[in-house]
């Protein structure tokens, strides 16, 4: 029986990218950050090409109190987040708007903020790397 559920995100080569977008737009705090060039050389693991050596092996930071680990992964800059979302719980409509606002800047707004049968203001966003957000405003009466 598992004890845990992390996410885990691979960013196929834009993961420092996506790193400062996320500390712009959602305040993330970086705990650990390891570039390729960094690890070891073994026989399972050789060293990383040359112009592989910058990039993200694996990278630890929060937003809130929720702790989401990424790396570049096979780094062909095309990375595809589908079939799941990441929800972030709000306390009033105006950072919802102000977050979906944000993490819509190169990205789509798949559904505008409105109010629905669950909450005062919902909305769903894709961000520029293809992250799916749910952007959720907690009211005492929707938590």
């Amino acid at each position: 029986m598992p004890t845990d559920l992390q996410i885990y995100l691979n960013f196929d080569g834009r993961c420092e990218e996506a790193v400062e977008f996320y500390k712009r737009t959602l305040g993330a705090q970086v705990d650990v950050l390891m570039r390729a060039k960094d690890a070891p050389a073994t026989e399972n693991c050789p060293p990383p090409a040359a112009d592989q050596g910058d990039k993200i092996m694996h990278t630890t930071f929060r937003i809130g109190g929720i702790a989401v680990m990424a790396s570049d992964c096979h780094s062909g800059g095309q990375p595809k987040f589908e079939g799941f979302s990441l929800t972030l719980s709000v306390p009033d409509e105006a950072e919802c708007d102000r977050l979906v606002a944000a993490l819509a800047d190169g990205g789509k707004v798949e559904m505008p903020p409105a109010k629905t049968f669950w909450s005062p203001r919902f909305a769903v966003v894709s961000d520029r790397f293809g992250v799916s957000w749910m952007v959720n405003t907690c009211t005492p009466q929707s938590k």
